[in-house]
């Protein structure tokens, strides 16, 4: 029987069941689903960038396997924090899903003047900002279910399109981002599988569900925030598809804030994270001036 740790809500929930089941496929292993609360889920009441840092959603899934009570640990892998958690290694990056984000209730030409945005991320506040400096934005917080209750009248909120994928809820969806302005978080649409760094069994489990150009890319995308060393507190994305980098990053989420935008081709195999890190010190540069 396979433990496999993951929070309770729908989202985290089907994504489990969706690895459980690829495990059983490949493995002919059974497996249990262990629920954790973890921090980011308990602080509801509050904007999530005030209680962020790193890990808000992972410490405590994270800390059942650490403590034996868990085989493998499920993440969204945007929520990962930069660097590694000692004793832990990700085991399998599974093949992303779409990394866009979306619109619900409205496209950006069909918001009014002023109209109202609800998102929970200041990377999604300053892109679209950006675009539309007239918007207003209100904070967004709630599992999958409660934020689709919340859109504002004449407004809209913003979501990832993969969490609306992993429901059937995708005919919610008014509009998708393109990714070249709209560069979404490190690691946005796909699942990140942990174990422990001494637990062989679940090491050789676990790359029957590993996607290689998943990892390699998301890999990448991690090198970039590593190097520039924040959490979901700064307005920041890296994307890596189709053999390119692109990456953005912000003062703040203010129309005002001085912004980076940019995209590099990648060579192959190691070079990837040594394209990733110089965008990071020129985005920090740009933005830090």
């Amino acid at each position: 029987m396979i433990r496999i740790a993951t929070r309770s809500s729908a989202q985290a929930r089907t994504q489990a069941e969706v690895v459980g089941n690829a495990l059983r496929a490949a493995t002919g292993r059974d497996y249990e689903l262990v629920f954790v609360e973890t921090l980011g889920d308990k602080r509801r009441d509050v904007p999530l960038h005030t209680i962020c840092g790193q890990g808000v959603f992972v410490k405590e899934v994270q800390h059942a396997v650490r403590e034996g009570l868990a085989d493998i640990a499920i993440h969204s892998a945007k929520d990962l924090p930069s660097a590694d958690t000692p004793g832990l290694v990700v085991g399998a990056w599974c093949e992303r899903r779409d990394a866009r984000d979306v619109l619900v209730g409205a496209t950006i030409d069909d918001l009014a003047h002023g109209a109202t945005v609800a998102t929970g991320s200041v990377r999604r506040q300053a892109q679209l900002g950006a675009i539309r400096p007239d918007l207003t934005f209100t904070d967004l917080r709630g599992n999958i279910t409660t934020r689709l209750e919340k859109v504002p009248a004449g407004g809209a909120i913003v979501m990832a399109a993969a969490a609306l994928q992993v429901l059937g809820l995708t005919d919610r969806i008014a509009q998708y981002l393109d990714l070249e302005r709209f560069v979404p978080m490190v690691g946005q649409g796909c699942v990140a599988v942990e174990c422990r760094d001494d637990d062989d069994e679940s090491r050789h489990l676990l790359t029957t569900v590993d996607h290689p150009s998943t990892r390699q890319a998301v890999e990448t995308e991690r090198a970039f925030l590593a190097e520039v060393g924040a959490g979901c507190t700064a307005p920041l994305g890296a994307h890596a598809a189709d053999g390119a980098l692109s990456v953005f990053m912000a003062s703040g989420p203010e129309p005002t804030a001085r912004r980076f935008s940019a995209r590099r081709e990648l060579t192959v195999g190691s070079g990837s994270h040594d394209v990733a890190r110089e965008l990071a010190r020129e985005a920090v540069r740009a933005v830090e001036r």
